[in-house]
This record gives structure tokens, sequence and C-alpha cells, in this order.
């Protein structure tokens, strides 16, 4: 099956910079929709970043002109680069992908999720 492997994540200072990478991995026949969400305890996982097989990016308004996604399609890997970061940012990022694979003679989209990479910012 399909893995998703995340790395990048660690500690920072505020105002500090994170680049976070997931690969994706397995037999893909394509890659559709990729993205980040994150999850801080006590709160509900919330959408960061998405980017499409075209390009087109959205953000959340939290980290808005701050993060930037990006993606390589020959590698198959999506990009979150984190600069000006904030403590509110302390969270467990996860990526995600919508791919399409092959099961036998058909080709279906499923998405799939990393492991979580932990990105701690504090003084």
């Amino acid at each position: 099956q399909v893995q998703l492997t995340e790395s990048g994540g660690g500690s920072v200072q505020p105002g500090g910079s994170l680049r976070l990478s997931c690969a994706a991995g397995g037999s893909i026949f394509s890659v559709n929709d990729m993205g980040w969400y994150r999850q801080a305890p006590g709160k509900q996982r919330e959408l960061v970043a998405t980017i499409t097989s075209g390009g087109s990016t959205k953000y959340a308004d939290s980290v808005k002109g701050r993060f930037s996604i990006s993606r390589d399609n020959a590698k198959n890997t999506v990009y979150l680069q984190m600069n000006s970061l904030k403590l509110v940012d302390t969270a467990v990022y996860y990526c995600t992908a919508d791919i399409r694979v092959r099961i036998g003679i058909d080709i279906q989209s499923r998405d799939y999720w990393g492991q979580g990479t932990q990105v701690t910012v504090s003084s």
C-alpha cells in the first residue's frame, strides 16, 4: 500500500522557521490534492494548507502570509515552509494526499495520511 513519510519537525523559537516534508511511496498511479493538517492537545484537527496537482494553493487564515505549501510532482512530495512561527503554531502536523492507486484492473482514489510530526514553538 501507499505510505506517506513525514520529516522536518522539531523545536524552534518564536519567529523561527521550519520546513516539513512528506513523501509518498508505493504503487502510485498519480497524486491529486495534497495538504497539511495540524492538531494541538485539546483542540480539533484543522486544515492548514492545500495544494492541487496543478499547483493551486489555499491557506488557513491563521497561517496566511507565513506558511507556504509546495510540491514536487516528480518526487511525489509535498512541503510546508513555516516562517515567523508563533507559540500557537505548536501542534502535531499531518500530511494527507488523495492518491490514485491501481487495484487489479481498476484505478481508485484513496486518502492517505502521514504519521505526524511534532512542531514545538517555545521561548
